[in-house]
């Protein structure tokens, strides 16, 4: 029903009035006393409206006219609103049942940072107490800096790992983070302590074997380098199978070359050490090397830009080297491999790219694990060890860039590591 229909059944009944009041000679009167009548009428369904919406456990008051089709509409969108509301408490409340049975330790904040809920999992870990704990502040009860620190900086691309000072143990915890709502935060929180540990484990046991293969190895390179010098004294008989055990024994020397600087690009942690590099520099003296180490090959460099970037020499260095070695050894004599150092957008790219053989995009997403041959016949050719991409992807990520890779068939491959342009 229209306002403008629900109008005619009011004047009528004015009009009415007013003529029944002339009839007396009070016509005026007559109108204005059905006007105040009506306008009673109104404030009292006014009223009874109030009083419902002030208690919405109460049935609807029974209504005709406009107001009851006010009514009714407020009443459908009140009861939608019910429902709406209950699905979604039904919602929260699986939810928040779900992260209560979770081992690990969940957190609700909200934009302030204030907790608003937690599960069981997450007291023995931030060492929060329930339900003391509801509605303080998080960082005031975690006193870890490395966690109020990732906290307050609000940059959740990454999960924080760090170790946490218990009062029993200390133990390693990761964080990750997940905004939802108008600036609420979920907090997902793991010990992953027996993880570190066995990392560790594999990287000491990794050191330890390679740093003691070493010595035996050298002795052994020795005297098969001394039998090979004086080749024209050894039967005939013996000098291929000589020579094929000098190159699996320098094979051998580079790949636990290899293992060794792995090893210390994963346990170093030296970013306050880091200094700013000349990348042009570094460029241009790595093709001079490889010049002189591989005459057929063709090192062409396009430097584009100026910046240079904070980070350690010594592993800029050996990821680039490794790219370039690689690129030379799979391509054809006298094709240019082309180093090219320039940006776009926000980042700063080296690129590294050749005309060789190209890889089958089904090996691309496996070519930066340790000793992932995508051809065993090409390896043994090449000499390479299958650790040159695992050290290239370990110095791009200590120096929060990513390695990405293209490659067809045929056409060749492109490596580029990909930096964040550095703060002024």
């Amino acid at each position: 029903m229209s306002w403008l229909k629900a109008a005619g059944p009011l004047v009528f009944i004015v009009a009415l009035a007013a003529a029944f009041g002339a009839l007396y000679g009070y016509a005026r009167e007559g109108a204005m006393l059905a006007l105040g009548l009506l306008l009673g009428l109104w404030v009292y369904q006014l009223q009874r409206l109030q009083s419902w919406l002030n208690s919405s456990s109460t049935p609807p008051p029974d209504a005709s006219g406009p107001w009851g089709e006010v009514i009714t509409r407020i009443y459908s969108q009140e009861k939608k609103s019910r429902e709406a509301h209950a699905r979604l408490q039904s919602t929260v409340n699986y939810l928040q049942d779900s992260f209560a049975a979770m081992r690990d330790g969940v957190v609700i904040v909200d934009n302030h940072g204030v907790i608003k809920w937690f599960n069981r999992g997450a007291e023995p870990l931030l060492g929060l107490r329930h339900p003391e704990d509801t509605g303080q502040t998080l960082t005031n009860i975690v006193r870890s800096p490395e966690f109020n620190q990732y906290i307050l900086g609000r940059d959740y691309s990454t999960p924080l790992q760090y170790l946490s000072a218990g009062n029993r143990q200390s133990r390693y915890l990761r964080v990750e983070i997940t905004r939802f709502g108008e600036g609420e935060r979920l907090l997902f929180v793991r010990d992953v302590s027996s993880e570190v540990r066995m990392e560790k484990i594999r990287r000491d046991f990794v050191a330890n074997v390679s740093h003691e293969l070493r010595t035996p190895l050298t002795v052994i390179s020795g005297y098969l380098s001394t039998f090979l010098d004086n080749v024209q004294e050894l039967p005939q008989r013996y000098v291929k199978p000589l020579k094929q055990m000098g190159q699996q024994a320098q094979r051998m020397e580079s790949m636990l070359k290899d293992l060794l600087w792995l090893s210390r690009i994963e346990s170093e942690k030296r970013e306050d050490e880091r200094e700013r590099l000349d990348i042009r520099g570094l460029l241009q003296e790595l093709r001079d090397e490889l010049a002189e180490a591989y005459p057929d090959g063709s090192i062409v460099l396009e430097l584009d830009v100026e910046e240079n970037l904070y980070g350690d020499y010594r592993q800029l260095y050996s990821a680039v080297s490794n790219l370039a070695i690689n690129a030379v050894k799979y391509s054809p004599n006298h094709t240019p491999v082309t180093i090219r150092w320039t940006s776009k957008g926000d980042n700063l790219l080296l690129q590294v790219q050749d005309r060789g053989l190209g890889i089958d995009s089904v090996h691309i997403p496996r070519l930066t694990e340790r000793f992932y041959r995508v051809d065993d016949s090409r390896n043994s050719a090449t000499g390479g060890t299958g650790l040159g991409l695992a050290i290239v992807k370990h110095v791009a990520a200590a120096h929060g860039a990513s390695l990405q890779i293209e490659s067809k068939l045929g056409e060749g491959s492109t490596f580029t590591l990909v930096f964040p342009k550095p703060a002024i």
